[in-house]
């Protein structure tokens, strides 16, 4: 068989990555050869969507959605080629030549991925980013939607707008974030209190799974389906797009923030807030964001701050009577809130507070920052004493942390009416409130970035006497490659994958990996935090 120019054009491709790149063995070049030879056997149109390095478009695909740029230096692994399919076929193209010429494959739908597992792999592997697939439609008759995975959360929150202001959906504030990979996690936001996460709303999906077969929930199973609504991305297929529940809000919603410093009190707040968020009204959310480091002084400040920030779904008079009887210490008036639309607070959360933004900006897939960042979480089980929390505010004083930040996120309302084995996502009652601790830093630079990663590290050991323990729960979406032993090829024991495992899931994590075992027994889907096979116990990669 004649080999076409654009083959021939692939083939040195490889050759060069094979004689360039350590993760590459040195004698693949006939191998991933055939490999293209089997993607344009099965699907000839496919090369349209098809980005390898010698395209000159090929590096801003690749970093187009790369939101963290710690996995965007020189010395970090590249894909072989990267393919935006456009259609089904070509996914299920990608999977069955993937799996019969042994690479890997990353699938991304947004790049919020904190360790970059979405497009970094250290064996020969391809980028499956599925930006081109992120059609909406919205079925008002029935208030669901059906959402490709390469959608964001703000082109979703857009179109429910379109149709209706009084329909929702109860996932996060970033409307960059990538449909695929939040619900994929659980997704939480500002409505969780209220209608559950992103994931508790998913009522069917498309799936393309390892054999490269396709599915909807009816044909994939219960258990599949279950696995895929918090069962975290990258472990069971390829989920093409998501049904999803919309849910009602009122036409008027109150939005509210109140930023308090040490000498204001913020710590005994922080304290008080522990005993009264989980307990308030499901309709009521409120948050709050912790800032230091060199942040707070470009800010103009010389302390760490405290934001509280409240979404009400209702009018502001009924709310500050709510928090007069039941949080009077905050304090909160009328002018600390914004009576508006659901979809308008979710423009004002996700574009930062910034002013004269229109609906139109949460179209936009541009982000509202471009550097290093390293994430980690907690959850919150008995209110933490409040010397704890000036500890933490002590540490959030460094001068030489550029962006130190603090999220805590209230449980209680509806997040403890769903039973923890009703999806992956085990962390429901009991629970007070979740914490995420996140450091940013725009050097790329060694010892800047060792300072910074030092800095989330100690505060996590600090907070180890003050949360939850047996195990010390983490939420999948924030994933964070300290928890457990990862070999960066994949070649995770059972055990050691049981560390992050019980941590993410709780006693889910085993019906996961008998889900894993049963629909990829050869673990052709798989990361350094993937679900593992119960077949394969003593080395499950």
């Amino acid at each position: 068989m004649k080999s076409s120019p654009l083959i021939l054009l692939l083939s040195l491709v490889v050759i060069l990555l094979s004689s360039s790149a350590p993760w590459v063995a040195s004698n693949s070049s006939e191998k991933h050869e055939n490999f293209l030879e089997c993607l344009f056997h099965h699907s000839p149109n496919i090369s349209k969507v098809i980005y390898t390095p010698f395209n000159s478009s090929y590096s801003s695909i690749l970093n187009f959605t790369l939101r963290n740029l710690r996995f965007s230096t020189p010395n970090t692994p590249k894909p072989l080629l990267i393919i935006t399919p456009s259609h089904i076929s070509h996914i299920q193209v990608a999977v069955i030549c993937s799996k019969s010429y042994g690479l890997q494959i990353r699938t991304r739908s947004g790049g919020h991925d904190f360790e970059g597992l979405s497009y970094v792999a250290y064996l020969p592997f391809i980028i499956v980013d599925l930006i081109n697939l992120s059609s909406i439609q919205i079925e008002i008759e029935t208030n669901t939607a059906w959402v490709e995975s390469g959608a964001t959360l703000g082109e979703l929150y857009y179109r429910i707008a379109e149709k209706s202001r009084t329909l929702a959906f109860p996932a996060g504030t970033c409307p960059i974030v990538g449909v695929g990979g939040h619900l994929s996690g659980g997704g939480y936001g500002m409505l969780m209190r209220k209608y559950g996460l992103a994931a508790d709303n998913v009522i069917d999906a498309y799936l393309v799974d390892a054999n490269g077969e396709f599915h909807d929930r009816e044909s994939m199973g219960e258990d599949l389906f279950w696995a895929i609504r918090g069962g975290g991305g990258g472990s069971f297929g390829i989920v093409v797009a998501w049904k999803v529940k919309l849910v009602l809000v009122p036409a008027t919603v109150t939005l509210c923030f109140v930023s308090k410093t040490w000498e204001e009190g913020a710590t005994n707040l922080i304290h008080r807030w522990q005993y009264v968020a989980h307990d308030l009204d499901e309709n009521l959310f409120i948050g709050i964001l912790l800032s230091g480091g060199n942040f707070t002084r470009q800010e103009g400040k010389t302390n760490p701050t405290a934001l509280f920030f409240s979404l009400y779904l209702g009018k502001v008079d009924e709310l500050v009577s709510i928090l007069n009887k039941t949080f009077p210490e905050l304090g909160l008036a009328k002018k600390d809130c914004i009576e508006t639309s659901w979809v308008e607070s979710a423009l004002i959360m996700g574009t930062g507070l910034q002013p004269g933004k229109s609906l139109e900006d949460l179209l936009s897939k541009a982000s509202l920052t471009n550097g290093n960042t390293k994430i980690k979480s907690d959850y919150i089980k008995q209110p933490i004493p409040l010397a704890a929390v000036e500890g933490i505010w002590q540490r959030l004083k460094l001068e030489d942390i550029e962006m130190p930040q603090l999220l805590f996120a209230p449980y209680g309302g509806r997040m403890s009416q769903i039973s923890e084995s009703e999806s992956p996502f085990s962390h429901r009652a009991g629970y007070l409130y979740k914490i995420g601790y996140v450091t940013y830093w725009e050097q790329q630079d060694n010892d800047v970035e060792k300072r910074h990663l030092s800095w989330i590290r100690e505060l996590y050991s600090y907070m180890t006497p003050f949360v939850s323990k047996s195990p010390r729960a983490a939420y999948i979406n924030y994933r964070d490659l300290d928890i457990g032993s990862n070999n960066k090829y994949g070649k995770t024991s059972y055990k050691q994958a049981s560390i992050w495992g019980l941590k993410y899931f709780g006693n889910n994590f085993n019906r996961l990996v008998d889900v894993k075992t049963r629909v990829d027994p050869h673990n052709f889907f798989r990361h350094e935090q993937s679900i593992p096979t119960f077949s394969n116990k003593k080395v499950c990669y």
